[in-house]
């Protein structure tokens, strides 16, 4: 916080107040059954999301490359989803809704670092496939082990220095007025925007962040299979694309359930009703979560053959000592 000290003054004071005030779903009809919804959601994506990290740790066939990223993946959405679910829950079965400002200034950064690797890790899966498709003579050379997780770790301290940015002029902000945060969680936007003095340095680093972590993601990821699709009718037969593609139909489900309430939020955020904004954000934040998991054992045939010779070895045994 030096940094931001010298460079905005000594002699500034700044008013930050004990703490913030979440208004969560006030006003929406029929909410405890979304709250119920809310529970089951983060249950299936803890226990979803654990367990394609333990078949990947288990299974040898599956630490490859590919599912480096995967199990990063899947790591993230379950701290994302444990960095907001909880509060949440707090807030609606105990109505705390107060939350001090360095809790909220950890709560965003938590939030907003899961979701800015989660795109991260949809763009590096969409350069895996990439390289598979269009040169797979060159996918051994060009996705190993080091690179895949150079790339990850690159991201990490990448997108962990921005959000420390994001999260630092916050700190910068006065707040003289209102407290109320009108989200489900510590908004980035909604804090700066209950400021009193100069806030465009945390309205610039939003424009940034919707660039650096929805834009550019989406629009490469679109272009590595506009690629693909323009190579594959080029060279393969009509069976070989459909073979082709249906190796990456779990992956485009997933940049489907990801990035299009992202863009639509992102772009059309500021003309929602409160209440829209609120149920569509949360949304996005906990479902991509719970579907990762399921899309990933459903669609992916190195998964489910994983999961098979798990219940295939714990089954066995159990039927030779009944027989003994």
């Amino acid at each position: 916080m030096n940094l931001f000290n010298s460079a905005l003054g000594r002699n500034i004071t700044l008013m930050h107040p004990k703490y913030f005030i979440i208004s969560g779903f006030i006003g929406i009809p029929h909410i405890k059954y979304y709250y119920v919804c809310l529970f089951f959601s983060y249950v299936v994506t803890v226990l979803g999301n654990t367990i394609v990290m333990a078949l990947i740790i288990l299974d040898h066939n599956l630490r490859t490359p590919k599912y480096v990223v995967v199990f990063n993946l899947a790591l993230v959405d379950v701290l994302g989803s444990s960095s907001v679910v909880p509060k949440l829950l707090d807030i609606i079965l105990f109505n705390h809704r107060n939350i001090a400002f360095n809790d909220c200034m950890t709560l965003l950064f938590f939030c907003y670092t899961c979701f800015s690797m989660q795109t991260l890790n949809l763009a590096a899966l969409a350069y895996d496939r990439l390289v598979a498709i269009i040169f797979p003579l060159h996918y051994v050379v060009q996705v190993t082990h080091r690179f895949m997780l150079s790339l990850i770790a690159f991201s990490w301290l990448f997108t962990v220095t921005i959000i420390l940015t994001a999260v630092g002029l916050l700190t910068r902000l006065s707040f003289c007025n209102s407290v109320v945060i009108n989200s489900y969680y510590c908004d980035h936007g909604q804090i700066y925007q209950l400021a009193c003095n100069d806030n465009s340095p945390s309205v610039v680093i939003t424009f940034l962040f919707v660039l650096l972590y929805i834009w550019l993601p989406f629009v490469f990821i679109v272009f590595s299979y506009l690629y693909i699709g323009y190579a594959l009718s080029k060279v393969a037969t009509a069976v070989e694309r459909v073979k082709a593609l249906k190796t990456c139909s779990g992956h485009l489900s997933l940049v489907g359930i990801y990035f299009i309430p992202a863009l639509v939020l992102s772009t059309f955020g500021g003309k929602m009703h409160p209440n829209a904004r609120i149920i569509n954000l949360s949304l996005n934040a906990i479902f991509p979560a719970m579907l990762n998991p399921i899309i990933y054992v459903l669609q992916t045939q190195e998964i489910k053959e994983s999961l098979k010779k798990l219940f295939k070895n714990r089954i066995q045994p159990t039927i030779k000592v009944r027989k003994v």
